[in-house]
């Protein structure tokens, strides 16, 4: 089963399977190689709660599978639905702040700051594709939009806090906050108001859609490629150590740069693993996913169309929280993202019921329970909420580990994100993704461009290993 192959790829998220199915269109014939029973890594979608309900354990809003140019080079069938409005950003005792596919409406609804807006986000968004490749290709030289980059980096190198100074109400600054607080960093710090504009812009050129079915019907279109390119899958074989696996000439790992130490061993210079070692995880997440017996009862009704729900009040309040997690505390009203997949995919429940996830940023590696501070800020601006609630799964971030190794902590970016890291990742180097030990390439979060489902890690890895010349296997010896 093991014999024939030129390329092995340990992990299926979806830098995983990207890198995989890069090889295998390129002619190599290639082992997948996943840990647990079935594939995906953070694509997978299970019956968390009740028979009937399906939840995306991870991933669900995907806006980076449309845009990045892994994806948009692969061109996956697979079929996307997207919400009537792609965010909502509710306010005690104020309409929601909604971000919708239209730019202009998004800007109609800000009022006197729809102008700063349409100047910084649409702008961003104007710029299209060519700036996304740039800034998902952060090594490439010369980027594709080097003038459009300038004009984003402006305002996007920018900590959240400062950068929102542009608008004037709440609102606007509420929305680009929660925008912002994606990027598990806190919003006073460099570069997470490009965080914000990045992904706001996304809703407006791409959507935010999720996968019909879940988002194991990506990671399993993949797979079917992969399959039908004479690529193999092995499940449940957790990966210990290189000797395990089949002499080729590339191996690609999708795993932490924890498990990146243990798989290669004593191989890696020592002057190598020291600077993988210094590599800083992100906080962890807190997770529930929720059956219910009917839509959540937001106060402002427009909420009811978004297919996420930023939850955590005004700019001070989700920068207080951020500030505290980052701080190793926990909030007491801590920043909440919400999803409501039923609102663009109603085959995710039984009819006439719905799906909610939910969750909120925690120190990495928390034990604490959060449920209470979650829901109360879904309560917040969603009173009865908790009486819609037919049965919840809850996940800390030592659960989510446990789930899939490469959440660190909880962690599900691979790292933190921070100006430091952002392309120090896992070490500075012009190609990180390449290891000491020939052929073997780490391609997950861990390695640029971050976290997201985007794939990049995979198609950079890819890329490296088939512009390297065929020759004998990957170093196994120690």
């Amino acid at each position: 089963m093991t014999d024939g192959f030129d390329a092995v790829v340990v992990g299926s998220g979806p830098n995983g399977l990207v890198g995989a199915l890069r090889l295998a269109r390129a002619g190599r014939r290639v082992l997948l190689v996943e840990a647990a029973g079935t594939v995906g890594g953070g694509l997978r979608t299970e019956e968390l709660t009740l028979p009937g309900f399906r939840h995306d354990v991870c991933a669900t809003v995907v806006p980076l599978a449309l845009a990045s140019p892994a994806f948009r080079a692969l061109g996956v069938d697979v079929a996307y639905d997207h919400p009537p409005v792609p965010a909502a950003h509710p306010l005690d005792g104020a309409p929601a702040a909604l971000v919708q596919r239209s730019e202009g409406a998004t800007a109609a609804g800000l009022g006197r700051d729809g102008p700063a807006w349409r100047a910084s986000v649409g702008a961003t968004a104007r710029a299209g594709f060519p700036l996304v490749d740039t800034l998902l290709s952060p090594l490439h030289l010369p980027p594709a939009a080097p003038l459009a980059a300038v004009r984003y980096g402006a305002l996007g190198a920018l900590p959240a806090t400062a950068a929102a100074r542009v608008f004037r109400d709440p609102a606007a600054r509420a929305a680009l906050a929660g925008m912002a607080a994606h990027s598990m960093l806190d919003l006073a710090r460099p570069l997470t108001a490009g965080y914000g504009l990045l992904l706001a812009a996304l809703a407006h050129s791409v959507g935010w859609p999720v996968v019909r079915g879940g988002t194991q019907s990506l990671a399993d279109a993949l797979v079917r490629e992969l399959q039908a390119l004479g690529g193999e899958v092995v499940t449940g074989w957790r990966v210990r150590d290189l000797d395990e696996l089949p002499p080729v000439p590339v191996t690609l790992l999708d795993t932490s740069t924890r498990a990146l130490l243990e798989i290669a061993g004593d191989r890696l210079p020592a002057a190598y693993r020291r600077r993988v070692e210094r590599f800083r995880p992100g906080p962890g997440v807190f997770k529930i996913d929720y059956a219910l017996d009917a839509p959540v009862p937001w106060t402002d009704p427009a909420v009811a169309g978004a297919g996420t729900v930023h939850l955590g009040g005004t700019l001070p309040e989700i920068a207080d929280a951020e500030r505290t997690v980052v701080r190793g505390g926990h909030p007491e009203r801590p920043f909440v993202l919400g999803v409501q997949a039923c609102v663009a995919d109603p085959s995710r429940a039984p009819q006439g019921k719905h799906t909610f996830w939910a969750y909120c940023h925690v120190p990495n590696g928390s034990d604490v329970d959060m449920t209470a501070a979650l829901e109360g800020q879904v309560e917040r601006f969603a009173p009865g909420f908790r009486d819609r609630v037919l049965a919840r799964h809850v996940r800390g971030p030592a659960a989510l580990e446990s789930h899939n190794p490469n959440e660190v902590g909880g962690d599900i970016n691979g790292g933190s994100g921070d100006w430091r890291q952002f392309v120090s990742r896992p070490v500075l180097a012009r190609s990180p993704w390449r290891t000491p030990v020939p052929g073997l390439f780490l391609c997950s979060a861990s390695t640029p461009p971050g976290g997201g489902v985007h794939g990049m890690g995979g198609w950079e890895a890819a890329g490296l290993a088939l512009a390297d010349p065929v020759g004998a296997p990957a170093v196994r010896s120690r």
